[in-house]
C-alpha cells in the first residue's frame, strides 16, 4: 500500500491536537498584567506539550518519508500512536489547571511514556516491513535516545507519585530539550544516499 493516506491523516490529527490544546487556554479576565499570572501554569503546560507534539510530528514525518510502503500492521501501529498523542490535550489541561499537582503530572508522564512506546512500535513495524538492511532500519538504529526517554518518563512518573511533581516536570522538560536537538539520523542518511 502507498503511504500517502497515512501521512495525510496523521498530519491532520496532529494539527487538530495542537488546535485543541490552544483552544483550551482561556482569555484572562482583566486587562492588567496581573490577570495573566493565574494562567501561567496553563501556558507553561501548553508550551511543553506543543514542543512534544512538534517533536513527534517532525520525527514521524522523517520516518514515513523514508518508508516505501505500509501494510495493515503499520496502519494500526500508526493509529496506536495517534491515540496516545490525542490524549496530550487532556493531560496538558489537567496538569496546567491544577498547577502541576502530583496526579496530573504523573498521568502526563504516563501519556508521554505511552507515546514513546507507541512510536517504538510503529518504528519496529516499519523496519519489519522494509527489512533489517533497509535505509529506515539503518537510520533508526538502536534508538538509544528513544529508550532512554522512556526510562526517564517511568522514573518521573514514580517521582510524581511520591509527591515531587516539580522534579518530574523537570525530567519531562529535559527529555523535550534533548529531542529538540534535531535527530538527523534519517535526514543524513537520505542526503547521503541521494545522487
Amino acid at each position: 500500500m502507498g503511504k500517502g493516506r497515512l501521512e495525510a491523516f496523521s498530519d491532520g490529527v496532529i494539527a487538530i491536537i495542537i488546535t485543541i490544546m490552544v483552544l483550551e487556554m482561556k482569555v484572562p479576565h482583566g486587562d492588567s498584567i496581573g490577570s495573566v499570572k493565574p494562567l501561567l501554569p496553563v501556558f507553561m503546560s501548553y508550551v511543553l506539550s506543543f514542543i512534544y507534539t512538534g517533536i513527534y510530528w517532525n520525527n514521524h514525518h522523517h520516518m514515513i518519508h523514508v518508508a516505501k510502503s505500509v501494510n495493515g500492521g503499520i496502519l494500526w501501529a500508526n493509529l496506536h500512536l495517534l491515540f496516545w498523542l490525542s490524549l496530550i490535550p487532556f493531560v496538558t489541561g489537567w496538569m496546567g489547571e491544577n498547577h502541576f499537582a502530583r496526579w496530573p503530572v504523573a498521568f502526563y508522564g504516563l501519556v508521554l511514556l505511552m507515546n514513546g512506546v507507541a512510536y517504538a512500535i510503529l518504528a519496529g513495524a516499519l523496519v519489519k516491513q522494509h527489512g533489517k538492511d533497509s535505509l529506515l532500519a539503518e537510520a533508526i538504529g538502536k534508538d538509544t535516545k528513544g529508550k532512554i526517554s522512556v526510562v526517564i518518563y517511568a522514573l518521573a512518573i514514580t517521582i510524581a507519585c511520591f509527591n515531587n511533581p516539580m522534579i518530574s516536570l523537570g525530567l519531562y522538560t529535559l527529555v523535550a530539550l534533548v529531542w529538540l536537538i534535531p535527530d538527523r539520523r534519517i535526514e543524513n542518511l537520505v542526503t547521503k544516499k541521494e545522487p
